[in-house]
């Protein structure tokens, strides 16, 4: 039985577990009944329960707390949509301006799930279920990966980001805060160092009192997509989606990275390829958090019916600092602005429109050398004289002039891009120094 202990969990085991939590046995009981601690079972249903937007018995799924005494109606203005009110549309409380995410506290305490809910066939609200099988393919795919690298869900960085980055800024060690919440956060200190380090809370390394130095590692650690976040968004499920909508405009994002090296700043680079109109933004460090910030300010400046626009869908790579596709994808409160997908793996060619326009970037600021004298201000007038910049492919036109054309001068200047004359175009190191 002690040898039993530390032994991985089996697909027995997880089906036991999914039948207890079904008939609302606590975690105690599971774990004794199958010769297993409390901690085990509590870890496994956290780690591989899955979030679930489905309805009610006869009922879509809608979230909203306002939804029994909505009256409104021909929101979401769907095709598909025959509802004669949103409250019955699955796709309407996205978009309405009155939209308060309604959320369940029962899955935020003990057992972790809905599974035993009594009122769940009649619920409409977002469910956390735990799927043996589910759980096992989890687990398996777990053990397949390699160990490099940081392997976290984008649901269990935010729960942990709730708690830990308070307590940071309030004072607090991270060795206080895992001794005080070690059931809570059920991570030792030397990994919550390093999620620290990798960017992934609010609380940076700057807000610690004394940051422990270690010693560095042989590579540097990255933080690797996790399979939810992957679901509907992989190379397939993007040529799937495009040749269910072939008049989608694509929209290609890279980072530019110039000296490398901690502490180095670079840029976020937008490219809309059929104008050849490219974006940059500057970012003190490589992080996913540093991207959601972004779109958050883009959100803000161009309002619903621009975004929505002008971001239709969203091609990235498997890069670290995409690793937060919901933040990229969705608002505070939920609501779906734009649709990402990721390339394969080592696959730049797949983004052939960007790769080929960052060559006008490396004119102006070369590869290997540091952009941290750089700002953002004179991020946007590279960007301004390179969107200046006729191109024969656009018929002897500017990319700024097509953009415009497309999506309309107003877009333009709220992204703050200007028309530089041509004969006053430069594209050389000295337009930044």
């Amino acid at each position: 039985m002690q040898g039993q202990r530390y032994m991985r969990l089996t697909i027995t085991e997880r089906r036991a577990i999914e039948q207890g939590l079904n008939t609302d046995m606590s975690i105690r009981l599971i774990a004794t009944s199958l010769g297993r601690s409390t901690s085990t079972i509590s870890r496994e249903i956290m780690r591989n329960a899955v979030h679930r937007k489905t309805g009610g018995t006869w009922e879509e799924f809608n979230d909203c707390a306002n939804r029994d005494d909505c009256d409104k109606s021909d929101i979401c203005y769907k095709l598909e949509c025959h509802k004669p009110f949103c409250i019955g549309c699955p796709f309407c409380f996205h978009v309405c301006d009155v939209y308060i995410k309604e959320k369940c506290r029962l899955p935020e305490l003990p057992p972790y799930v809905c599974n035993g809910c009594k009122k769940r066939r009649g619920c409409t609200l977002e469910k956390v279920l735990y799927k043996a099988g589910v759980a096992q393919k989890s687990a398996d795919s777990v053990l397949r990966d390699s160990r490099s690298g940081i392997d976290i869900t984008e649901e269990e960085r935010k729960r942990l980001d709730g708690i830990v980055s308070p307590l940071i800024k309030q004072g607090q060690s991270p060795y206080h805060i895992v001794t005080n919440n070690r059931d809570a956060l059920m991570i030792s200190e030397k990994t919550l160092y390093t999620y620290i380090a990798a960017g992934m809370f609010t609380a940076t390394s700057t807000d610690l009192r004394c940051k422990v130095k270690m010693k560095p590692r042989r590579t540097k650690p990255i933080l690797r997509i996790d399979r939810a976040c992957m679901k509907d968004r992989t190379r397939e499920d993007f040529l799937k989606y495009m040749d269910e909508n072939p008049d989608t405009a694509i929209v290609e994002m890279d980072t530019v990275e110039g000296k490398k090296g901690k502490g180095e700043k670079v840029l976020l680079t937008i490219h809309f390829p059929p104008a050849e109109f490219m974006l940059a933004f500057l970012r003190d460090a490589n992080t996913a958090k540093s991207v959601s910030e972004i779109f958050c300010w883009l959100r803000k400046i161009l309002g619903h019916e621009d975004f929505s626009r002008i971001f239709q869908i969203i091609s990235v790579d498997r890069g670290s600092e995409f690793t937060d596709p919901i933040a990229i994808e969705q608002d505070e409160k939920g609501r779906i602005w734009t649709k990402l997908f990721y390339c394969d793996p080592n696959s730049s060619f797949q983004k052939p429109y960007i790769e080929n326009n960052h060559r006008m970037i490396r004119m102006v600021s070369p590869k290997g050398v540091s952009l941290n004298h750089l700002t953002q201000e004179k991020a946007i007038l590279m960007m301004s004289h390179i969107n200046s910049y006729a191109r024969k492919a656009l018929g002897d036109r500017t990319p700024i002039d097509v953009f415009a054309d497309m999506y309309g001068r107003e877009v333009i200047k709220k992204l703050g891009i200007s028309k530089i004359p041509p004969n006053a175009i430069i594209l050389k190191p000295s337009l930044i120094k």
